[in-house]
Order: C-alpha cells, then structure tokens, then sequence
C-alpha cells in the first residue's frame, strides 16, 4: 500500500493548502484522498461512521478538532512516535494514525492486509519500526489474536509498544487481564467518528473534551463535548442537528450509549440506549443478557438483539461465538444458558466460530441481527 500520495493530500488540508478529503481504499487496496466540498470553514477530513447500527453517516472534522484530538493524546500517552497501522485506513481510527504521525513529524507503518488480519503480518510490520517509541492502534478482536498467537516474537513486538489503544468495540476484563499478564501497555479508549475517534482514555476524558450524562429527554446518553467534536454531518442538516448541540459555548455531541461518571470524572459505559428488548412485558438488558452468556465456557463473544416475535412482541436472540458452534455443542450451551439466564435465555441461537465483522473491526450489527430474525422467522 503506497501511502504517500494521501499524506500528502492529508498534510495540506491539515496546514489549509488544500482541499477537504475524504480518503477511500479502491478493490486493488490501495488509498486515494478525494477532495470534498464541505462548506465548513476550515474542514479538513470526511470520515464515515462505521454503520454498525444504521447507515454510514459523513463525518466533517477540522483542522482545529484534529489539532486538539492529536495534541490530548501526545500528553495522555507522554509522548509523541511512530505509529503502526494495523486497522482500515478509510476509518476514524486508521485516519488518525496518520493524522498523529503528520502532527509528530514521524513516517507511519502499514501492515500487509493483502490477507486480512493475521499475527504473522502484525509482527513483521511491527519489526519494521524505527522510532524508540512506537503506538498502536487495534480492536479487542485483533490484540485477542495476537496474544493467541503461538509466535514468541510476537508477544516480543507487542512489548516493545509504549502504548496500545484499544478501541471500536468494548473489551472483556479477560482479554485485559491477559495483556497485563503478559506486560503490555493497553490503553481503552471510547469515543466515535464524531469526536475526533477516541477522546476518553481508561475512563477519563483527554485534555479539552468534557464528559457528561444526559437528562430529561437524554436521560442516562453519555454527552461527549469540547475542542475534539466534529463539525457535524455532510449534506445532513437533520442528523446534525439531532446528534450534536451548543450549550455556553461548547460543542456536544450525542451518544448513542448509556453511561455513568463517578465523582472523580471517570466514565463508566453501561451499554447502548437501545438495548433494552421488551418480551412478553418484561424489559431485559440485552448487554446484561450478552455478558452472561459470554461469561459461559466455550463462549468466545456474543452478541444479543430483540427480533420479531408474534407471541413475545420481541423475542431475545443471541448470535453466539463458540469454540465447538455444532450440534453437539449448541445444545451444551443451550442447556448452560437457560440454567444462567432463566425466562431472560435467548429463545432463538445462531452459533458460530466468530461474529460477524465490519471492516473496521466492530461488531456487524446489522447484519446479526438479519439473521436472527430469519432464524427465529417472526415465532
């Protein structure tokens, strides 16, 4: 992947010499940095929203917003160095590794995806650095490959990071515990295309972004506010004006999520604000649903979903990870689900050796949830 040509279109919207972009990676994998008409002053890159829960929505940040997002995590890591790209380019979190290498003056690596995500390719790109501090960014589902992996050079790699973000999709206490255990620095990070991608590390938000918790008609949003927080959507006045607010002069963005903060500013995320599936009148948390059945032996990941049901109104239904997804061991887990969960167990189970993935590594939602709804077909 030649790189070149879109850092080069990135640094000149980034100093305001050029164009807006908004960077696509063509079938052959290769990266452009198209230019787009915005109308927002100052407008520096288009970033598209995963579409994990609906369609992809574009995303306009600015050069100020790149700024303080690039700045905040300088401070919060201590430093700045060179940056591994290991997640897709078109992406929040893939911009911003070349956004932050830009603003350090250091050269980004690529990792070979030509085959997807492996170990082996992650190890010899990490080998690749130079700079005596080195970052990454990656999603629960690649770190939890990586630490699989049987390699020793690859666990000595990962060691060799002075910080690892780890972002895109909660992750399990386990999969943390295991990175400590095995001495890597592992940063969590939340946050969206919206504000700039992650701008709340371990809990507490960066310098300059402000973390609340919504009221009234937002009863229980996490609200994410300050320099970080894009300008709002291309061509999307609705969805902008829905999404993103001003109140004594910051700029707040809307969460889809539920959270809450401690005295002490730290967020904790519960959850999506619509996870909760109301079946036969009853109301489940389908993230309360989804970390019992992941707390199972055998469970790698799940997902859980309210779909269609003519007896319930809305049927629970989980799409299950599991190292034996057979017959066999459907019906183990089955068994094991129902004595953990009670009238609150999954009436309709799709099982397999992995969820499905968007490209940028977040849970397929969607595409989940489609399929449990043919499954369970409406019952």
């Amino acid at each position: 992947m030649d790189i070149d040509p879109v850092l080069k279109a990135l640094a000149a919207a980034l100093h305001g010499e050029g164009p807006a972009v908004e960077i696509v990676v063509h079938q052959d994998g290769q990266p452009e940095a198209v230019p787009v008409e915005t109308g927002v002053e100052e407008a520096a890159v288009v970033v598209r929203t995963s579409g994990s829960t609906g369609t992809p929505k574009a995303t306009v940040l600015t050069v100020d917003a790149l700024a303080a997002s690039s700045v905040a995590t300088a401070m919060a890591l201590r430093g700045e160095g060179q940056w591994l790209l290991a997640l897709p380019l078109q992406y929040v979190a893939g911009v911003q590794v070349l956004v932050r290498s830009l603003y350090a003056g250091t050269r980004p690596w690529v990792m070979d995806q030509s085959n997807g995500f492996t170990p082996e390719a992650f190890t010899a790109a990490a080998g690749e650095l130079t700079d005596k501090i080195r970052f990454t960014s990656l999603v629960p589902t690649q770190l939890q490959r990586l630490l699989d992996s049987p390699a020793p050079e690859t666990l000595a790699v990962l060691r060799r990071f002075n910080a690892i973000l780890l972002g895109g999709a909660p992750a399990s206490d386990e999969l943390l515990a295991d990175a400590q255990a095995e001495g890597l620095h592992v940063v969590t990070t939340y946050g969206s295309a919206e504000t700039c991608g992650g701008c709340v590390y371990d809990g507490e938000p960066l310098d300059g972004v402000e973390v609340r918790i919504g009221e009234g008609e937002l009863e229980g949003r996490i609200l994410l506010g300050g320099d970080t927080v894009a300008a709002g959507y291309l061509d999307a006045p609705r969805a902008t004006k829905a999404a993103f607010f001003e109140k004594d002069g910051v700029r707040w963005y809307v969460t889809g999520d539920l959270g809450e903060v401690t005295d002490d500013g730290k967020l904790t995320v519960l959850g999506r604000a619509d996870d909760v599936i109301i079946t036969g009148g009853v109301k489940a948390s389908a993230g309360y649903i989804q970390s019992k059945l992941e707390e199972l032996d055998g469970v790698t990941a799940a997902f859980v979903a309210g779909v269609p049901s003519r007896e319930w109104g809305q049927a629970v239904a989980a799409y299950v990870a599991m190292t034996d997804p057979s017959p066999e061991g459907l019906k183990r887990f089955t068994a094991r689900h129902e004595a953990a969960l009670g009238v609150l167990a999954p009436k309709t189970v799709v099982a397999e050796k992995d969820l499905l993935m968007l490209p940028n590594g977040k849970p397929d939602r969607l595409a989940m949830i489609e399929q449990l709804s043919a499954a369970h077909q409406g019952q």
